[in-house]
């Protein structure tokens, strides 16, 4: 039926564009107007055939270019102002995602999206400004993911909404959007996208910080039989951190759960900067493809912002406007921010079981004490296992995490030195492992 109509639905173009006719009493008579009936019931029917063919900005693809992102922010931004905008100042307020072309150029790239927006009806030009018809204002209301009008201060739209776009969350409340337009906010927005985390509540560091990880000790198993630990690990704080900071490229102990989230969040998005001003810019250009502010000159910079030296503190004023005030999120079928490329653990990686099973039999060889009271040091398993089981590529912080997991999950029993002297607290500091309220630092051995 859908191709039937499509067969005969005649197109009435050529007819809109002919000459006027002249009648022998000289009257004119302009056809277009007498064709304006059948384009609308032809519009009509093509529109039941599921062909669009209004004046409608299409709905892009997740496949979408970066040159259709680009048209799209181009409609937001001439949609955002009240009384329109002109070329230049839409061309100002977006060049930061012009990354590496010339000034001229992207003026030039601009004006192109402009004139294709109004040959689609989306935008209008009354004298030096360009304004939005009331298509365009639907659509940018449609990408923004606003309910009624779009947000006419140009700030906030940029620095919530399109941030909002690029993260996939512009579905979300108000509370959670108004986060965004905070430091701590952005930041745990960013690493709650990047690796897909699902926090019920308010998203705090210590709850990223638990949930990277359950993250990080699952890649531990090798993502093996690892769908109980969803919940709660009954890890320290600084076990925990120390364990979610085998996600970073360089794992290191961050010193506090917020300078971890903000070494995550620059990392993921390749930015030096750790500020508000740096990341917005650098989730932007990232989402339109453009490359990310470049690195510090020196690697130790760039390290110590990472931990959080450098960056201005909760109360300081905001950036410069050269690098926050011209924010340009990009919107169109929003792909949010992809996920980190993950560090990939080492192919020989045991599952719980095995790792179990394995420790057990090292434990054996290094146990010490009497029949049916025979243990080992955790820090004597761990050196043997590092020696004879480096196909598992496992950190020492992982090594003693999967410990509590497997101890939890019932697969071997650990415990603790009552009896500390001078002779053995080396071992036994270096043993420690600490596992909701207790410390333990023995691997228990059947006798």
């Amino acid at each position: 039926m859908d191709l039937a109509l499509l067969v005969f639905c005649p197109d009435f173009r050529k007819i809109a564009h002919g000459p006027p006719v002249i009648r022998a009493s000289g009257a004119r008579c302009d056809i277009t107007a007498s064709c304006r009936q059948p384009v609308q019931a032809c519009v009509c029917l093509c529109k039941e055939a599921r062909v669009q063919r209004a004046a409608v900005l299409e709905k892009p693809s997740a496949g979408a270019g970066s040159a259709d992102r680009v048209r799209t922010l181009v409609l937001v931004r001439i949609a955002c102002a009240l009384r329109g905008a002109t070329k230049s100042e839409i061309a100002t307020d977006l060049a930061p995602i012009a990354a590496g072309q010339p000034l001229a150029q992207w003026r030039a790239e601009v004006e192109r999206h402009i004139e294709a927006l109004g040959a689609q009806g989306l935008v209008t030009a009354k004298s030096a400004r360009v304004g939005a018809s009331d298509a365009g204002k639907a659509q940018a209301a449609q990408v923004l993911g606003a309910k009624g009008d779009v947000p006419h201060v140009w700030s906030e739209l940029r620095d919530i909404r399109l941030v909002a776009v690029a993260l996939g969350m512009q579905r979300e409340p108000a509370k959670r959007l108004k986060a965004l337009a905070t430091l701590d906010g952005l930041r745990g927005a960013v690493v709650e996208s990047a690796y897909k985390l699902k926090i019920k509540g308010v998203v705090t560091p210590a709850r990223l910080r638990e949930a990277l990880a359950a993250i990080a000790l699952k890649r531990a198993f090798g993502d093996k039989g690892t769908a109980g630990l969803a919940g709660k690990l009954g890890l320290s704080a600084k076990a925990g951190r120390l364990l979610a900071a085998q996600l970073a490229h360089e794992p290191r102990d961050f010193g506090t759960d917020t300078r971890l989230i903000a070494a995550l969040a620059a990392e993921h998005l390749g930015s030096a900067a750790t500020d508000l001003g740096g990341l917005r810019v650098a989730l932007l250009r990232t989402f339109f493809g453009a490359p990310p502010p470049k690195a510090a000159p020196t690697r130790r910079k760039a390290l110590k912002r990472a931990l959080g030296k450098g960056a201005p503190a909760r109360g300081e004023p905001a950036p410069s406007p050269a690098t926050a005030v011209h924010v340009a999120p990009a919107l169109v079928a929003p792909a949010p921010v992809s996920a980190p490329a993950p560090v990939t653990p080492a192919l020989g990686r045991p599952d719980l079981p095995g790792f179990a099973s394995e420790v057990r039999r090292h434990a054996a060889s290094q146990a010490q004490g009497w029949s049916g009271d025979r243990k080992a040091y955790i820090s004597h398993v761990w050196r043997n296992i590092r020696e004879k089981r480096p196909d598992w590529g496992l950190s020492e912080i992982e090594f003693k995490c999967m410990l509590a997991e497997a101890h939890r999950a019932g697969q071997l029993a650990l415990a603790n030195a009552d009896l500390k002297d001078k002779d053995n607290i080396k071992d036994v500091q270096d043993s420690a492992v600490s596992y909701r309220n207790t410390v333990f630092h023995f691997i228990r051995v059947d006798a």
